[in-house]
């Protein structure tokens, strides 16, 4: 029997793992509910402006970079500047600044705390080194965790005596490394580390898995960019890619069923439209598998993601504006963290992402769009009435804490939509508005996490809460794993 594949969902996970295989020359159709590419790296426009839905950072870009061989494999290359001043971390004692060198880095950041100068300087260092010894596991890309012969034997093959060194860490949090270097109660400094760690790693020093927060306090360093337009770029030279090697991608198909008939899985749309395939690759919320599956099937899915699929993870509230930069004394700058000081929820902390001045693709000269996002917790969205009241009371406290920024702020506006959970729900598929996928904790990453093979034969699942995690980088991780899996080729 003729393979076939059937990619269900066109974020970036399924996007990669669909562009590979047609690559490779497999027949592959991708099916994607919304009229966008990208899912949560999306787009969608108001008049004269272009918003990023969600994802704005752009990562993985530089030489070696996960998104970076991607795009090479395919042979669509996207060759933009790094960006040297990455962001500006607001706080309420100080405001840092995230250079892409790292002595630069580190410097000022220990010129905010000259008195554990040797303390900090000695805690980064171990950062970064250890950061470049797990950064050599990302040529090779071996599966965690690993669940079959082939998968254990790839490990295996991809470990260097370097690595031993990290065996001390394995179990260890970023908590007990600050402890362990005396920076444990230096409040502000966990404050601002903690800013950088809710909007990679979902959740903060305390909790953190410390190989990993390792991985993402340094990855800025190697490379952060601002792409023109927006990360759907990613999107779309994916999606051109695979129907330049013959893939069939339809958009506004939402996936109602997936059965198993012998060697065959049979996909029913909304519309009625039936799709066979060998192999099915799931880029959706977990949290959908047991719309999609029959229950015996769900009854044979492996534990971990069984388990995940009832676990909760944050949701999000996000705000959407186009501004009047004229308005103001300066352009924003593209990216931006403010914390209050008030937690890493609920308008306490959030990501600010600007057009520059000059990308028209997002807005016209004289005007940038704005996205804002804060972390927010499912159970003050569960009622109609705490519905409206987080809405508001979250658009106010993120417009007040931009407004002691930038006192003329407000009055710049020219337009502000709002994306609670239940937009995030029906526009990007996400169950209750849930995103970014489980926090990084010692027991739901590397060894604890959720493998991309599903347990069914021949049915894979990949996306932001399969191994290695949420962004765009550890959603493309995934969905080659899947590729991979498929193929039985490294392709990469």
């Amino acid at each position: 029997m003729a393979r076939t594949v059937l990619v269900v969902g066109a974020g970036i996970g399924g996007l990669t793992a669909g562009s590979l295989l047609a690559k490779a020359g497999w027949p592959v159709t991708l099916l994607e509910a919304s009229s966008e590419l990208g899912g949560c790296a999306s787009k969608f426009k108001r008049n004269h402006y272009l918003f990023p839905v969600g994802a704005t950072l752009g990562m993985g870009l530089e030489s070696g970079g996960i998104h970076d061989r991607v795009f090479r494999y395919l042979g669509k290359p996207l060759t933009i500047e790094p960006l040297e001043r990455v962001m500006e971390m607001v706080h309420p004692e100080a405001t840092f600044v995230f250079h892409k060198d790292r002595v630069r880095h580190v410097d000022e950041v220990t010129a905010h705390f000259p008195q554990h100068n040797d303390q900090i300087h000695a805690f980064y260092k171990e950062i970064f080194h250890t950061a470049t010894i797990v950064r050599t596991l990302m040529d090779p890309l071996p599966v965690l965790p690993p669940t079959t012969v082939k998968e254990w034997a790839f490990l295996t093959t991809s470990m260097r005596p370097k690595h031993l060194k990290l065996l001390p860490f394995f179990n260890q949090t970023l908590d007990q490394r600050l402890k362990k270097h005396g920076l444990a109660d230096l409040k502000e400094f966990r404050q601002m580390l903690d800013g950088l760690l809710i909007d990679s790693m979902q959740t903060g020093s305390e909790n953190v898995a410390y190989l990993l927060a390792a991985v993402a306090l340094d990855i800025y360093h190697e490379g952060a960019y601002y792409v023109p337009g927006g990360l759907y770029r990613f999107a779309e030279i994916m999606g051109d890619s695979l129907k330049d090697n013959g893939g069939v991608l339809k958009k506004r198909r939402t996936l109602e069923k997936l059965e198993q008939q012998g060697e065959q899985w049979i996909a029913t749309d909304h519309r009625g439209n039936v799709y066979e395939a060998t192999d099915v690759i799931l880029n959706v919320p977990i949290q959908q598998l047991p719309q999609i599956l029959a229950p015996e099937l769900v009854a044979k899915l492996k534990f971990p993601l069984r388990d995940g699929i009832a676990g909760e993870t944050w949701t999000t509230m996000t705000l959407y504006l186009a501004i009047d930069s004229t308005k103001l004394q300066e352009a924003l700058p593209p990216f931006r963290q403010i914390s209050t000081g008030d937690g890493l929820d609920a308008g306490g902390h959030f990501f600010m992402s600007s057009s520059v001045p000059g990308d028209e693709l997002r807005a016209p000269e004289g005007f940038q769009t704005v996205t804002i996002s804060t972390h927010s917790r499912i159970e003050d969205w569960n009622t109609q009435e705490k519905y409206e009241s987080s809405r508001t009371v979250l658009t106010e406290r993120m417009l007040q804490a931009i407004e002691k920024l930038i006192p003329e702020f407000r009055a710049s506006i020219v337009h502000m939509e709002s994306g609670a959970p239940k937009a995030w729900e029906r526009f990007a598929g996400r169950t209750n508005g849930l995103v970014g996928g489980f926090p990084q904790t010692l027991d739901a990453a590397l060894f604890h996490s959720i493998s991309h093979r599903s347990g069914l034969p021949n049915l894979y699942v990949c996306g932001d809460h399969i191994f290695p995690g949420g962004g765009t980088i550890g959603a493309a991780a995934s969905g080659i794993h899947a590729a991979r899996s498929v193929s039985g080729k490294r392709l990469l």
